[in-house]
């Protein structure tokens, strides 16, 4: 593969898709959470509290009943073409990143066939065969390494237009016993990257991408109900919170130190990190170790955009809606400036770790 001399991979379309369903912590009061086999025997509004202090969502949102997540993704795809103001025909790839595929209301089996970009591709009525879609598996991370990926299919001179979508409707593959069912949410971003050619660096600078499957692959998996008394053979999305939470803090600021060290630039020099929506805290946590990483004790106000709060954790989809909120201006506080640096990162299920420097 033969990189073209400055040709760069810049963002020029975003869209998302955010459900009308909001669900709050009052939504759980009812719930019966079992840990161990045993039923949570606390009162269940000090749970939600104590949930909600320690990841700061207070609300997240879930789809109709009537819709899948390849259909959500179509609607934020749309938004992203007319927002990057191309015709959809001069696409040559789209990347769909997910994890579970298209998932029935009232059911728990997965469905990806065909893949849901091919899906995607036939709602929009894509008719060019040059169109090429594929699904990404990569965990929480999977958006990102498909901008990763759309860079290098850029670079190479294969593509000039790249539509990369994140969605996931967790609302369906959670387990309504498990506390940890507060977290998970639903939601679809996509978003457009084209060839640019400049004479200045822009777009995506540098990335870089880790595995740590072997000690850290079990951390999220899918297991059986919390409820001993579950016996329908369904599977579940389950995770080990506290050792995510130190993986996480732990190797997370590493691999973004190595991405912006690979750009050539400061951490000094970022002014936006796009980080995956998955816990507030850990989130503070993970930014707080990295400036450590340079010497520095202090994190810069804003430099953070959250929408943990009122969005919940919707996987894949959580950087490509922060993206396009944020570009869109309806993230209070922030506004995007040419000749900006920013950073995308996230960790999720593998255990992957992946960043990328861009600038604006």
């Amino acid at each position: 593969m033969s990189i073209k001399p400055n040709l760069y991979t810049v963002i020029t379309g975003t869209g998302s898709y955010i459900p009308e369903n909001i669900i709050p912590g009052t939504s759980f009061l009812n719930s019966t959470f079992y840990e161990n086999g045993v039923l949570l025997d606390k009162e269940m509004s000090y749970v939600i509290d104590k949930f909600t202090e320690i990841t700061e969502i207070q609300e997240r949102r879930y789809i109709d009943p009537d819709l899948v997540n390849s259909d959500i993704a179509a609607i934020a795809a749309q938004r992203a073409i007319e927002t990057a103001g191309i015709d959809k025909e001069e696409l040559d790839y789209i990347i769909f990143c997910h994890n579970f595929g298209d998932v029935k209301n009232g059911s728990n089996r997965m469905d990806i066939l065909p893949s849901l970009a091919a899906k995607v591709k036939q709602t929009l009525d894509i008719q060019n065969p040059d169109c090429v879609g594929y699904d990404l598996i990569f965990g929480c991370p999977g958006w990102v390494q498909g901008a990763i990926q759309a860079d290098y299919l850029i670079k190479s001179g294969d593509a000039k237009k790249v539509m990369v979508i994140g969605a996931e409707t967790l609302s369906r593959i959670t387990d309504v016993h498990d506390r940890d069912s507060m977290i998970f949410s639903d939601g679809a971003g996509a978003v457009i990257f084209e060839a640019q050619t400049a004479d200045k660096a822009v777009g995506i600078l540098a990335h870089k991408t880790q595995t740590y499957a072997v000690n850290y692959g079990s951390l999220l998996v899918m297991g059986k109900s919390n409820n001993p008394n579950e016996n329908n053979g369904n599977t579940y999305l389950k995770m080990n919170g506290r050792k995510l939470y130190e993986f996480a803090v732990t190797t997370v600021p590493q691999v973004v130190k190595k991405a912006i060290d690979k750009a050539g630039i400061n951490i000094t020099d970022i002014k936006t990190v796009f980080i995956h929506q998955a816990n507030g805290k850990m989130d503070s946590a993970i930014m707080k170790r990295l400036f450590k990483l340079y010497d520095l004790d202090t994190v810069p106000d804003n430099l953070v955009p959250m929408t943990i709060s009122w969005l919940g954790n919707s996987s894949v989809a959580t950087i490509p809606t922060l993206l396009d909120l944020f570009l869109k201006n309806q993230i209070n506080g922030y506004q995007v400036e040419p000749g900006q640096y920013a950073v995308f990162a996230s960790v999720g299920a593998g255990m992957h770790i992946n960043a990328f420097v861009y600038r604006f």
